[in-house]
């Protein structure tokens, strides 16, 4: 069997939203606009209960925190204080509507946010869904993408005013 390698240049536009209000006042928002995902979904799905996993992924929200991790507290070890946490947000459904077409798309979903502060003040940063799925160049995926790409920066505006 034989290997090969791809690379391809792609453009992906990049996201930021500024905020007047202090980081903890903008975190707090976020949270609780965009709920922690309920892990018992994945349970489901492992032990193949996919009708009922089907029903709470209906009954989401448009949006769900999977994850994050503290990059401010990371820094610590340089001897630095900042604050930084890095999100993954998304919707288990929504990426299965884009996967199902075109597998790839997982490396995207859910997206990476960055909640910032830096000199400039408080911040999100993020790379745009519709261009980062848009290499995939498949219109199926582009429908569902540009609509988690409207849905993601509702959330974070309302999250930073």
């Amino acid at each position: 069997m034989t290997s090969s390698k791809d690379i391809k240049k792609i453009s992906v536009e990049h996201v930021t939203i500024r905020s007047g209000r202090k980081f903890t006042a903008v975190k707090a928002k976020l949270e609780s606009i965009i709920p922690r995902i309920d892990d018992g979904i994945f349970t489901l799905l492992r032990y193949r209960q996919t009708e009922r996993a089907l029903q709470e992924l209906e009954a989401l929200p448009a949006l769900s925190i999977f994850g994050f991790r503290d990059h401010g507290a990371l820094l610590q070890v340089a001897g630095l204080q900042r604050q930084s946490i890095q999100y993954d947000i998304g919707n288990p459904l929504t990426a299965s509507k884009m996967t199902r077409h075109r597998i790839a798309a997982g490396l995207y979903a859910p997206v990476r946010v960055l909640l910032l502060e830096d000199v400039d003040g408080v911040a999100f940063e993020y790379d745009r869904p519709i261009t980062t799925f848009g290499h995939l160049a498949d219109p199926q995926v582009d429908e569902v993408a540009q609509k988690l790409d409207q849905d993601l920066m509702a959330a974070l505006e309302e999250a930073a005013f």
